[in-house]
Formats: C-alpha cells, structure tokens, sequence
C-alpha cells in the first residue's frame, strides 16, 4: 500500500510556508476558508499573523473560526471579535466567527460515538479549507494538531460542548475521556464528508511546543525547541508525523510533552480516524529544505 505524503520544512517563515504548501499541489478551489485558533487573550504561543499571512493572501483565504465553549473571552462573539482584531488578524485578511449566526448538524457517516456533528452555519459560505494548526500539546486531547483543529475547531460553541461529552454536553468536563477522543474523529469524518478530500489541506507548524493548548490563556512555557513545518493531504499521516518528530527528538526538553501527550492516550484519535478511512498513520516524510 502507497504511504501518505507528508512534507517538512525546519524553516518557520512566511515564505517556507508558501512554498510547503505549494508542494502539495492540491489547488484549494472556490472560496477558501483558512482554520486556525486565534488564541485565547493571555495566551502568546498561537500562530503569528505575521508568519501567516502571505499563504492566507495567497489563498485570498478567509480566516475562519468558532466560538469557546468555555468561560473566557472569546466564549461570545463580540468578545471573540475582540480577541481576533487584537491579535492581528484582523489586519491580514477577512475573518469569520462561522457560528455568529448560528449553527447547523452535519451528519456523521459511520460515527462510533456521535451520528451528528455542530457547525457554524457560515461553514456553507466556503468551497474549501486548509486546516492551518499550530502542533502544541493539549490538556484533554494531549496534543492538538489538523485532527483537533478540524473536530473541536470547527463545531459551534454547542458542538464543541457535544464532542467533548461524546453527544452529551452537559459532560464536557467529566466524559469518558478515549470517548472524546473518538468522538473528535466522527466530527472530522463530517468534515470530510462535507468537502470532500480533494478539498482539504492540512499544514501544522510545530512551534512553540507548550504542553498547553492556545485555548489556554495562561499557558506553560515551551521547554523544547521548534521542529519546523508539516504539510500533508492526509490528516491522519500529518499528525502521527509530528508526534514522532517530538518523540524522536535529540532535544532534552522534550519530556514534558511527550509525558502530557502519552498520559493523555492522544494518538487513539489517530486509531479511531484509520477505522473511519480518513487517513492513514505510515508515511513518507518528503523534505523540501
């Protein structure tokens, strides 16, 4: 069987970000919608919109995100508003909080936890997505990457609420937690099954690596260097890949995520996203440098 592709770069520039994402040669058509967290206010390790920038023009992409389902400030839409334009979003392309408006179900083909999945009704406004994920480490999930980011980063505030407790929401906090993770991959499997592969592109930057997810406004500092950039058609393949890029690691600082990510059992999400075909974990690690 023919390995997924998965591309590195260890340069983290807006031009080596460019040029990964040229190397998938995969033309997002229509109306693009980029995904990325926009960072919680108090937070400091999200993506720069500086570094960003150029691929999101390039794209003539939307920024795109979703509401908190936590007490913060971004847990509303005019507090969210807020967050993007202090944090410089605002000043490199339009942006969207998809569930302003509201929010719709999208159906889970052959889900093991959820048969429905909360979006954003502005999902509907976009031909395409590139998931654009900052690889960091996560309280629940261990590590959050293209996986995370198109499951809880793309349901409505109510639907991050509903995977978190794996269709209850009133569990968000106290679910069964392998349930969680498997029920982050039903909602991928209904993005996926809303685009189509053709029209999805996946990007981590591995930069940084704090055990903390940028949800988290008062995150650990990173206590390991850089690895640099991942880009893939599959979203299976480009996760396993940076989990191993920590893992084997010469960097000594390293023990702490592996420790929070292995503690919290995080690559099962990659297991149940195999059962459901939506990628694979072997690949080929193609560098561009």
């Amino acid at each position: 069987m023919e390995k997924a592709k998965v591309y590195f770069t260890k340069e983290i520039t807006k031009d080596s970000l460019i040029k990964i994402y040229d190397a998938l040669n995969q033309e997002l058509k229509g109306k693009v919608a980029v995904k990325i967290s926009t960072g919680e206010p108090g937070g400091h390790n999200f993506l720069n919109p500086s570094l960003i920038e150029g691929l999101v023009q390039k794209l003539n992409g939307t920024i795109v995100e979703c509401n908190t389902a936590y007490e913060g400030k971004r847990n509303t839409t005019e507090a969210h508003w807020q967050a993007i334009k202090d944090h410089g979003f605002l000043d490199i392309a339009p942006c969207d909080i998809m569930d302003e408006e509201g929010e719709m179900e999208l159906p889970v083909p052959n889900g093991k936890r959820i048969h429905k999945n909360y979006v954003g009704t502005h999902l509907t406004h976009y031909d395409s997505m590139l998931m654009l994920s900052h690889f960091k480490g996560h309280a629940m999930g261990g590590f959050g990457g293209a996986l995370k980011n198109m499951s809880i980063g793309v349901a409505s505030a109510h639907g991050k609420a509903y995977i978190h407790g794996s269709g209850e929401e009133e569990h968000i906090w106290d679910g069964d937690h392998d349930s969680f993770l498997e029920s982050m991959a039903d909602a991928d499997a209904s993005i996926i099954a809303h685009f189509g592969k053709e029209n999805l592109a996946y990007i981590n930057i591995a930069n940084n690596l704090s055990v903390d997810c940028d949800c988290d406004s008062n995150p650990h500092d990173p206590e390991m260097a850089d690895i640099g950039i991942f880009a893939s058609l599959d979203p299976v393949a480009i996760d396993q890949a940076c989990y191993d890029a920590v893992v084997n690691s010469n960097d000594e600082g390293k023990a702490s995520l592996i420790e929070r990510m292995d503690s919290r059992n995080a690559t099962h999400i990659l297991e149940q996203a195999v059962l459901e075909d939506l990628g694979m974990r072997e690949y080929d690690l193609i560098s561009i440098d």
